[in-house]
């Protein structure tokens, strides 16, 4: 366990070196941060005057090697628009993306598992044939119509769901707060969620479906059969025990791509979440932001990947972490 980490921590810390490399390197190409900080009156003299005070037209090497020095002190940059460091502007946005992708995997994990393995143990089944079916559609409709179908039905149509916002909020701990604790929050947190996750369950839909299928074909789950065991017994604790472990593996990128994916979700809600704030963001050309929000949402694949390593030894005893 002891190597495992040394040598996810070594890979952890190349992978943020390339992402804070890459994300560094494009800013150049969004635009000239001046113009949206000072606007047309300010005459070019003192354009390049402030371009040199902020460092903007320093080489490449130092810019970078100075950016580097600041976030190995926590340090991302100041946002420009917001006068703030940077990633304290992304934390105070964090809890309601992650309120979104908490509520996006909840859905997943109901809907998926149970009509997953419904379509696998009785494939040929009508209601199979539907399931994989929708399941198609859903793959293949965009994020944002879901949404604005979505809309259209329940709330302008039915009138039950609002259409935008967070909606209430109560203070937790650390200065954050969270709609997971009032009705209004839970209310408009319904329809972002069942939009978000429409990405992702399909996939895991057919994924877990295909996984038990091949795993009731295997020599152990027959000798099972043929020992009498109950069928519960053999499709909930010999056959999906072993099926879960690919989907975890696909699961823990998959909710790494949800955080970055609710930025069409969170601009056609409005939802006040990190994506929304990366697109606000890009339309000002605030450079620091843009970068530490990269840098964030890479931070964010790093520790999910680790995360789901981890639990592949409670799902699985015989997978082994690290070799010697």
């Amino acid at each position: 366990m002891i190597a495992f980490f040394i040598k996810r921590l070594f890979q952890a810390i190349i992978v943020m070196f390339v992402i804070s490399l890459i994300s560094f390197s494009i800013q150049d190409n969004l635009g000239d941060p001046l113009r949206e900080m000072v606007g047309q009156s300010v005459s070019e003299a003192e354009r390049q005057a402030l371009r040199d005070e902020m460092g903007l037209n320093d080489p490449f090497l130092i810019q970078y090697g100075r950016f580097l020095g600041n976030v190995l002190q926590g340090d991302l940059g100041t946002s420009y628009f917001f006068k703030e460091p940077a990633l304290e502007v992304i934390l105070k946005k964090m809890p309601a993306t992650l309120e979104l992708v908490f509520g996006a995997t909840i859905i997943i994990v109901l809907f998926s598992v149970p009509l997953g393995v419904y379509s696998a143990i009785k494939p040929f089944s009508w209601f199979s044939r539907v399931v994989m079916g929708v399941s198609i559609v859903g793959i293949s409709v965009p994020v944002f119509l879901t949404a604005i179908g979505l809309i259209y039905l329940f709330a302008i149509e039915l009138g039950w769901m609002p259409s935008y916002g967070r909606g209430d909020t109560v203070d937790m701990f650390w200065g954050w707060d969270s709609g997971l604790f009032t009705l209004d929050g839970l209310h408009h947190l319904i329809l972002p969620s069942f939009t978000l996750a429409s990405i992702m369950l399909p996939l895991f839909i057919r994924l877990i479906r295909s996984e038990m299928m091949e795993v009731l074909q295997s020599e152990y789950v027959k000798f099972a059969w043929a020992k009498g065991l109950h069928s519960r017994r053999i499709y909930f604790l010999h056959a999906l025990k072993n099926t879960m472990l690919p989907v975890i593996t696909v699961g823990g990128v998959q909710i790494g791509t949800m955080v970055a994916y609710t930025i069409l979700t969170e601009t056609v809600f409005q939802w006040p979440g990190m994506g929304f704030l990366f697109l606000e963001a890009v339309n000002r050309v605030d450079t620091p932001l843009i970068v530490a929000y990269l840098i964030v949402v890479g931070a964010v694949f790093v520790v999910t990947n680790t995360i789901v390593d981890l639990i592949y030894g409670l799902v699985n005893p015989t997978v082994k972490l690290a070799g010697k």
